[in-house]
């Protein structure tokens, strides 16, 4: 139904609009069209009309784009992210803004990415000072703080105001994303930026062309971020009849190996939601054996994710070298953590991570 001129929806969007401020990720073009290069569609904006993540658009040749809010803040086990091989036991203080440059039909946070696409999709904004954010962190003895929950990258000034803070007070930022980035954006968050989880959803360019984005995109990124020397993790939710064919995961598989076996690799189980409650959820024998087609592959690091206790030693973080159990979990829950230094325990072989520093708390102001 469309908006009508008090609906919940018209009124969050004027409260965004009011706290918007002029963005620095952008371009003006000779024709004045503004060029945002904050992610991957690279929009090409006129004069009064937003970009295609609606909440960053073009007000009188400036580029306007969110500050000043959280919809969400929560401190979460890291491995919720999922992150495995950084802080492994410990919590990233996780904060969210609205919207997103994609439109997943079957996106478990669509209240919050949907804004402004969506009309159901309406959530509040609560003001925030940017150093409150790493005071929350420090108190709860969170060394990450992550941008997540909506895709950080469309409202990537903002995220480097609390995370500029946060870093230089010995924090550690993470992006939880899409992946569909533009190097000049990636240049810009990687003094703040360490760890980024990128979704890769399909391998197929027509599929995510339907969810509003481009596999070349993606696979451009999680190469860039490789280069650059983030620490990266690549998620994949199987959706029976989407990307659950053999052939699809192999083809995924085969392209994480190429740029390195050590990125880990989630698959995680699909439940129903938004858009696609039809769709049936994932079984156990589905998750595991993508992961089987991981492990064929050459991928050290294979995860099955939101069936916890269901899928045996997928879960658990084992040396590539001697099959030695490092870091066994049930779901977001560390049962032991063995690693030495980040090596194996029994064989001292280096388990790609990022450890350095992972007993660190930063003193509390």
């Amino acid at each position: 139904m469309p908006s009508t001129p008090s609906s919940p929806a018209v009124a969050l969007k004027q409260v965004l609009e009011d706290m918007a401020v002029e963005g620095e990720l952008y371009e003006t073009l000779d024709d004045g069209r503004l060029l945002c290069y904050a992610c991957g569609h690279e929009c090409k904006i006129p004069d009064g009309r937003p970009g295609v993540c609606r909440v960053r658009y073009n007000a009188g040749g400036q580029l306007h784009v969110p500050s000043g809010y959280v919809s969400t803040i929560a401190v979460d086990p890291i491995e919720k992210k999922p992150f495995f091989h950084a802080f492994p036991g410990r919590d990233a203080l996780s904060f969210g803004m609205l919207g997103c440059d994609l439109h997943c039909a079957y996106c478990q946070n669509w209240v919050t990415s949907q804004t402004l696409r969506d009309d159901r999709a309406v959530s509040r904004v609560h003001q925030v000072a940017p150093d409150r954010v790493a005071d929350l962190a420090i108190e709860n003895r969170a060394p990450v703080v992550a941008s997540t929950y909506n895709e950080p990258l469309i409202t990537t000034e903002w995220a480097m105001q609390i995370m500029r803070p946060a870093v230089e007070r010995g924090l550690i930022g993470a992006y939880v994303s899409n992946g569909n980035a533009t190097r000049r954006v990636l240049n810009y968050i990687r003094p703040y930026v360490s760890l980024y989880k990128v979704d890769l959803k399909t391998f197929s360019d027509r599929e995510y062309r339907r969810l509003g984005g481009q596999l070349d995109n993606v696979k451009r990124t999680i190469r860039q971020l490789f280069e650059m020397e983030f620490w990266v993790e690549i998620v994949t939710l199987i959706v029976p009849g989407l990307n659950d064919s053999d052939d699809e995961l192999k083809q995924m598989a085969d392209f994480l190996v190429g740029i390195s076996p050590d990125i880990p690799w989630h698959v995680t189980a699909f439940h129903s939601d938004y858009k696609m409650r039809q769709t049936p959820s994932t079984q156990v024998a589905q998750l595991i054996h993508a992961c089987e087609i991981g492990a064929a592959a050459g991928l050290r690091y294979i995860y099955a994710g939101n069936l916890p206790g269901m899928v045996g030693d997928w879960e658990h973080t084992r040396c590539p070298r001697c099959r030695t159990i490092c870091i066994e979990r049930q779901g977001f829950m560390i049962r032991s953590n063995r690693l030495v230094g980040g090596n194996c325990p029994d064989c001292a072989e280096p388990i790609a991570g990022f450890w350095g520093g992972d007993d660190r708390v930063p003193a509390q102001p």
